[in-house]
């Protein structure tokens, strides 16, 4: 095919496309001529987007802070929009499965590895200082991380671990969601009643969540697994990538998570409260957590060891990575 033919065929395929929309083709042509060619800090919408630090403190590592934290939620976007492909997928595709969760993963391993931003990446004196203007302010808020949760698995596997023997899937959506395991991490330390933390949280956001979990009743990724033909099940790529997302999600991330609070938050005889007041050493650790998205693909004894590798993780920060 020669340039001309390459044209016209080009020409004849895009009088096609916008014959429905209402305008001919050469309108659309002129609006091309017209606009103006797109540059790299348009397209990203690069001067907003280094417009959005906005310290609340004089102290240089707040803005660290501040852009590490929206660099997480970027990603927590990339992983929800992975998910939200598998959720809709309507094939049951193996190798979609597969590649789509491996996506996941590399996220999450991106987010791991770079943690130690946070961990090593500021003077702790400067955050004790600065953190008291953040109150009540916590990255417990982080809407997305929940929304990660509940597209991942059933609402019944997110019940604290130590009440999940009363629930099961025959509850509501909403009594299920009120037992929610990290509502147990937003507690007074003092008198055990819900933090302004999680109370700002809950009207924000607990319309939107208990609206996706109903969405998604019955067809969170895992019910997408349990769903397969035995063969595709079984295959070891994918209860390999399973198994590798619910160690960066349920064991990983929130291990980076520890280390951090014990680097900044730990005294050697007491501990200090987080922003929100949360009660991060009980909250933290895997072990406590126990929030495991795809139960099938473990045996019992793996089920029961659930996050007790924390304690080498913690005191052995460098050899934690989302591999």
């Amino acid at each position: 095919m020669n340039d001309k033919e390459r044209i016209d065929s080009q020409i004849s395929r895009l009088e096609e496309k916008y014959k429905d929309s209402g305008q001919d083709l050469s309108s659309y042509l002129d609006g091309l001529l017209y606009q103006r060619y797109l540059t790299y800090w348009d397209y990203i919408h690069l001067d907003t987007l280094l417009s959005l630090q906005v310290p609340r403190t004089y102290f240089p590592d707040e803005e660290i802070f501040i852009m590490y934290h929206q660099i997480t939620e970027l990603y927590f976007k990339l992983i929800l929009h992975e998910q939200k492909q598998l959720v809709d997928d309507k094939s049951q595709n193996l190798d979609f499965f597969i590649e789509k969760t491996r996506r996941i993963n590399s996220y999450y391993k991106a987010l791991i590895s770079s943690f130690s931003i946070m961990i090593k990446g500021m003077e702790k004196e400067q955050f004790l200082q600065y953190r008291m203007a953040l109150l009540p302010a916590s990255g417990f808020q982080s809407a997305q991380f929940r929304m990660i949760e509940l597209y991942a698995t059933p609402l019944e596997n997110l019940v604290h671990e130590s009440e999940r023997h009363h629930y099961s899937s025959k509850k509501s959506i909403e009594e299920l969601y009120e037992n929610i395991y990290w509502k147990k991490g937003a507690t007074d330390l003092s008198t055990g009643e819900k933090t302004l933390t999680l109370k700002q949280f809950e009207y924000r956001y607990t319309p939107r969540l208990i609206r996706i979990a109903k969405q998604v009743q019955n067809n969170t990724i895992y019910h997408k697994y349990l769903r397969l033909e035995a063969h595709k099940k079984n295959n070891k790529e994918l209860i390999g990538a399973l198994k590798k997302l619910d160690i960066n999600a349920n064991v990983n991330w929130p291990l980076m998570h520890m280390g951090s609070a014990h680097r900044y938050l730990g005294k050697d005889k007491d501990q200090v409260e987080a922003t929100g007041g949360t009660n991060w050493k009980e909250y933290l650790p895997p072990s406590f957590q126990k929030i495991v998205f795809f139960p099938e693909i473990y045996s019992k004894q793996e089920l029961n060891d659930w996050g007790k590798q924390w304690v080498d993780h913690i005191f052995n920060p460098d050899k934690t990575t989302g591999d």
